[in-house]
């Protein structure tokens, strides 16, 4: 977790966390690389010149779309925060 943290803050100030980098932190190593080879597939289907505004796109339709399941709804968030991973770097 400590990657989705920036060095610490003058007092008073706020800290900024990277909520997607700590989401995929703290997922197990395993689901973590299946989640990055998942985006990074959906980011090969998008041109290159367009890429990072698609896989935006599609991080927020994962996460405004319901679904019944909690297991579901908790995967399709954490394959949003590995695909705006992608599209930032």
């Amino acid at each position: 977790m400590d990657r989705a943290r920036r060095p610490a803050a003058p007092r008073g100030t706020a800290e900024i966390i990277d909520f997607d980098a700590a989401m995929l932190a703290a997922c197990p190593p395993e689901l973590r690389e299946d989640l990055l080879t998942e985006a990074a597939m959906l980011a090969d289907a998008c041109p290159a010149e367009d890429r990072p505004r698609q896989l935006e796109a599609i991080a927020q339709t994962l996460c405004e779309a319901e679904r019944q399941d909690q297991a579901e709804r908790a995967r399709a968030r954490r394959l949003a925060a590995a695909l705006r991973t992608i599209a930032r770097s």
